[in-house]
Protein backbone atom coordinates (compact mmCIF):
# COMPACT_ATOMS: atom_id res chain seq x y z
CA UNK A 1 0.00 0.00 0.00
CA UNK A 2 1.51 3.48 -1.16
CA UNK A 3 1.69 5.79 1.52
CA UNK A 4 0.04 9.14 0.83
CA UNK A 5 2.40 11.67 1.45
CA UNK A 6 0.34 15.45 2.35
CA UNK A 7 1.19 18.89 2.11
CA UNK A 8 1.51 22.11 3.48
CA UNK A 9 3.30 25.18 2.32
CA UNK A 10 6.96 24.13 2.65
CA UNK A 11 5.83 20.49 4.23
CA UNK A 12 5.43 17.09 3.06
CA UNK A 13 4.25 14.53 5.71
CA UNK A 14 2.42 11.24 7.02
CA UNK A 15 1.79 11.73 10.25
CA UNK A 16 -0.94 9.03 11.41
CA UNK A 17 -2.40 8.22 14.70
CA UNK A 18 -4.26 5.94 16.39
CA UNK A 19 -6.37 7.65 19.44
CA UNK A 20 -8.78 5.70 21.77
CA UNK A 21 -11.06 7.53 24.21
CA UNK A 22 -14.05 7.15 26.38
CA UNK A 23 -16.79 8.75 27.61
CA UNK A 24 -17.20 9.60 31.28
CA UNK A 25 -17.25 6.81 33.42
CA UNK A 26 -16.96 4.75 30.80
CA UNK A 27 -20.94 4.98 30.46
CA UNK A 28 -22.20 2.62 27.65
CA UNK A 29 -24.08 5.90 26.21
CA UNK A 30 -22.85 6.17 22.20
CA UNK A 31 -25.29 4.53 20.38
CA UNK A 32 -28.93 5.16 18.13
CA UNK A 33 -29.04 8.75 17.29
CA UNK A 34 -25.87 9.96 19.58
CA UNK A 35 -24.29 7.23 17.62
CA UNK A 36 -24.54 9.17 14.57
CA UNK A 37 -24.30 12.66 15.71
CA UNK A 38 -21.01 11.70 17.16
CA UNK A 39 -19.83 11.16 13.47
CA UNK A 40 -21.33 13.93 12.18
CA UNK A 41 -19.51 16.06 14.84
CA UNK A 42 -16.03 14.07 14.14
CA UNK A 43 -15.98 14.42 10.83
CA UNK A 44 -17.00 18.38 10.96
CA UNK A 45 -14.19 19.07 13.60
CA UNK A 46 -12.08 17.63 11.79
CA UNK A 47 -12.74 19.01 8.15
CA UNK A 48 -12.43 22.66 10.00
CA UNK A 49 -9.11 21.88 11.38
CA UNK A 50 -7.97 20.05 7.80
CA UNK A 51 -7.62 16.16 9.90
CA UNK A 52 -7.89 13.14 7.61
CA UNK A 53 -10.17 10.43 9.41
CA UNK A 54 -8.78 7.82 7.62
CA UNK A 55 -10.82 4.87 9.84
CA UNK A 56 -12.87 5.56 13.26
CA UNK A 57 -15.61 3.15 14.85
CA UNK A 58 -17.60 4.12 17.87
CA UNK A 59 -18.15 1.67 20.18
CA UNK A 60 -21.05 1.99 22.95
CA UNK A 61 -18.51 2.71 25.53
CA UNK A 62 -15.44 4.34 23.40
CA UNK A 63 -13.91 5.89 20.22
CA UNK A 64 -11.43 4.54 17.99
CA UNK A 65 -9.82 7.00 15.33
CA UNK A 66 -7.11 6.80 12.88
CA UNK A 67 -6.03 10.32 12.15
CA UNK A 68 -3.63 11.92 10.01
CA UNK A 69 -2.64 15.21 11.82
CA UNK A 70 -1.01 17.97 10.24
CA UNK A 71 2.43 18.45 11.84
CA UNK A 72 1.47 21.88 12.94
CA UNK A 73 -0.76 20.83 15.71
CA UNK A 74 -0.01 18.82 18.35
CA UNK A 75 -1.61 15.60 19.15
CA UNK A 76 -2.41 16.92 22.73
CA UNK A 77 -4.25 19.89 20.58
CA UNK A 78 -6.62 18.07 18.27
CA UNK A 79 -7.35 16.05 20.72
CA UNK A 80 -8.42 18.57 23.80
CA UNK A 81 -10.19 20.17 20.81
CA UNK A 82 -11.97 17.13 19.42
CA UNK A 83 -13.12 16.09 23.04
CA UNK A 84 -14.13 19.33 23.89
CA UNK A 85 -16.25 21.30 21.07
CA UNK A 86 -17.59 17.37 20.36
CA UNK A 87 -18.23 17.47 24.06
CA UNK A 88 -20.19 20.89 23.87
CA UNK A 89 -22.16 19.99 20.25
CA UNK A 90 -23.54 16.66 22.44
CA UNK A 91 -24.96 18.36 25.07
CA UNK A 92 -26.40 21.40 23.05
CA UNK A 93 -27.61 18.71 20.55
CA UNK A 94 -28.88 16.47 23.36
CA UNK A 95 -29.66 18.42 26.44
CA UNK A 96 -31.21 15.48 28.45
CA UNK A 97 -28.08 14.67 29.12
CA UNK A 98 -26.51 16.78 31.14
CA UNK A 99 -28.00 15.81 33.83
CA UNK A 100 -26.15 12.15 33.32
CA UNK A 101 -22.78 14.32 32.97
CA UNK A 102 -22.46 17.22 35.17
CA UNK A 103 -20.55 20.54 33.97
CA UNK A 104 -21.22 19.74 30.27
CA UNK A 105 -17.85 16.98 30.23
CA UNK A 106 -18.75 14.19 28.06
CA UNK A 107 -15.39 12.26 27.91
CA UNK A 108 -13.56 11.15 30.33
CA UNK A 109 -10.10 12.66 31.35
CA UNK A 110 -7.12 11.08 28.65
CA UNK A 111 -6.71 9.54 25.91
CA UNK A 112 -4.68 6.68 24.34
CA UNK A 113 -2.50 7.27 21.32
CA UNK A 114 0.11 5.49 19.26
CA UNK A 115 1.71 6.24 16.20
CA UNK A 116 1.38 4.43 13.09
CA UNK A 117 4.38 3.57 10.59
CA UNK A 118 4.11 1.22 7.82
CA UNK A 119 1.25 -1.06 9.31
CA UNK A 120 -1.79 1.53 8.73
CA UNK A 121 -3.85 -0.98 7.03
CA UNK A 122 -3.43 -3.47 10.30
CA UNK A 123 -4.64 -0.90 12.26
CA UNK A 124 -7.45 0.33 10.12
CA UNK A 125 -8.82 -3.36 9.56
CA UNK A 126 -8.25 -3.87 13.31
CA UNK A 127 -10.49 -0.38 14.01
CA UNK A 128 -12.70 -1.61 11.30
CA UNK A 129 -13.30 -5.05 12.99
CA UNK A 130 -12.84 -4.89 16.74
CA UNK A 131 -16.84 -4.72 17.35
CA UNK A 132 -17.47 -7.63 15.35
CA UNK A 133 -14.14 -9.76 17.28
CA UNK A 134 -15.96 -7.90 20.19
CA UNK A 135 -19.03 -9.86 19.80
CA UNK A 136 -17.91 -13.01 18.69
CA UNK A 137 -15.83 -13.47 21.85
CA UNK A 138 -18.76 -12.14 24.15
CA UNK A 139 -20.96 -15.33 22.29
CA UNK A 140 -18.12 -17.86 23.52
CA UNK A 141 -17.72 -16.57 27.14
CA UNK A 142 -21.96 -16.98 27.48
CA UNK A 143 -21.80 -19.04 30.68
CA UNK A 144 -24.32 -20.46 33.07
CA UNK A 145 -23.33 -19.45 36.33
CA UNK A 146 -24.66 -21.02 39.23
CA UNK A 147 -25.71 -18.94 42.20
CA UNK A 148 -23.31 -20.58 45.37
CA UNK A 149 -26.05 -19.39 48.04
CA UNK A 150 -28.66 -21.05 46.52
CA UNK A 151 -28.57 -24.22 48.10
CA UNK A 152 -31.29 -26.05 45.70
CA UNK A 153 -34.59 -27.64 46.42
CA UNK A 154 -34.74 -29.16 49.42
CA UNK A 155 -31.46 -28.22 51.26
CA UNK A 156 -31.04 -25.59 53.54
Amino acid sequence: MAQKAYSLSHTKWTCKYHVVFTPKYRRKVIYNQIRSDLGEIFRKLCQYKGIEIIEGHLMPDHVHMLLAIPPKYSVSSVMGYLKGKSSLMVFDRHANMKYKFGNRKFWAEGYYVSTVGLNEATIAKYIREQEKADIALDRLSVKEYEDPFDRGPGRK
